[in-house]
């Protein structure tokens, strides 16, 4: 089924944000800490520390859009992460006196993390790090109608609470400007039914589905004994509901695994072909459906075989614990960007919307 225009207006609306969380309209309180030359300088209320800044509030679950102003008197370098291990900026540099203002759109739940997982600490957190934090000033703002990216899938995707274990929806938000939201439902071992079965995994994703919204679906690594036949169902039963939804679904085959053959290519194991093809029948569903795909699997694949065995180790957690199917944050960062690629090309995600 192609998109329809109202489905595709939605990443490309603009949300309307009025109202302002009681905590948050430009937050400077009189919290301090030592800057890098060793002078206190204010922090915004509800934040404390020096490297990293952590910043906490009470908000009740919903879509928020964070402005930042990063920077200071002082020279800074800054990343920020929200909740659990979410990359929302990569580390942005700011010359003494010349603070500079990013914005970013975070959806905040229970769990904040892997649906399956620890509820986590409630409302929202922030960590501002990297090699000299600087942080002015943060404003808190609700975004209850910014269109959202939710996301399908497992290990290899979802929010990993242990570093150095990451997953590409956990780097994804980064490369996105404020107006769109990440939510990220993927969970560790789940499989194509398993997330069908489980209430909080497909149907709480469903629950959250508005009309425009993306939903992509990665789930393979852990269907090693599922049938063509039934992998195909379920993904044609979780698009079918997508679309009923007022969402558009966008299949995305899965990364590859690091095992090569003694060529320098990868193995059967490596490209999810096991009790049968499995990027092979998402191929196929995707174009009996008429349904988006990113092939993630050729993607990975080139970049995996492009490195070779000794370059790619760092993509995966080869050298941590010998784990060539886990991502460390270098290849979750990698794997992310090579999923925004495979959207824009497609128009799923329109440029302005890419940081």
């Amino acid at each position: 089924m192609p998109a329809t225009p109202s489905i595709r207006r939605g990443l490309h609306a603009t949300a309307l944000v009025s109202a302002v969380v009681g905590l948050s309209a430009l937050l400077t309180g009189p919290a301090h800490a030592a800057s890098g030359n060793g002078r206190a300088h204010a922090l915004p209320d509800g934040c404390s520390g020096t490297s990293p800044v952590v910043c906490h509030y009470d908000v009740p679950p919903g879509t928020y859009t964070v402005s930042a102003l990063l920077g200071g008197s002082q020279a800074g370098s800054t990343s920020v992460s929200a909740e659990t291990r979410r990359n929302m900026l990569a580390e942005t540099a700011t010359a003494a006196g010349h603070p500079v203002r990013r914005s970013f759109t975070v959806d905040v739940r229970e769990p904040e993390g892997e649906p399956t997982g620890a509820s986590g600490s409630p409302g929202l957190d922030l960590r501002f790090e990297g090699t000299a934090p600087q942080l002015s000033a943060l404003q808190v703002t609700p975004a209850r109608r910014t269109p959202q990216i939710l996301l399908a899938g497992d290990s290899t995707v979802c929010d990993q609470s242990l570093w150095p274990y990451t997953g590409w929806g956990q780097e994804l938000p980064q490369f996105l400007q404020s107006g769109v939201s990440v939510a990220n439902y993927a969970d560790s071992g789940e499989s194509s039914q398993s997330f069908l079965d489980n209430p909080v995994l497909f149907d709480a994703l469903e629950s959250r589905i508005r009309r425009g919204d993306l939903v992509l679906i990665q789930l393979a690594h852990n269907d090693k004994t599922t049938t063509a036949d039934v992998y195909r169902a379920n993904l044609t039963a979780m698009a079918k509901r997508v679309i009923a939804r007022g969402g558009e679904p966008v299949f995305v085959t899965p990364i590859v695994r690091r095992r090569f053959n003694s060529d320098g290519t990868l193995n059967s194991v490596a490209l999810h072909v096991m009790a049968a093809n499995l990027p092979v029948e998402m191929r196929a569903v995707a174009k009996e459906l008429g349904v988006p795909l990113v092939d993630l699997t050729a993607m990975s694949k080139d970049l995996v075989e492009g490195l070779g065995p000794e370059g790619s180790a760092d993509l995966y957690l080869t050298n941590v614990n010998g784990d060539n199917t886990h991502t460390s944050e270098y290849g979750a960062t990698r794997f992310a960007r090579l999923v925004l690629d495979g959207l824009t090309a497609q128009g799923l995600v329109p440029d302005r919307l890419v940081r």
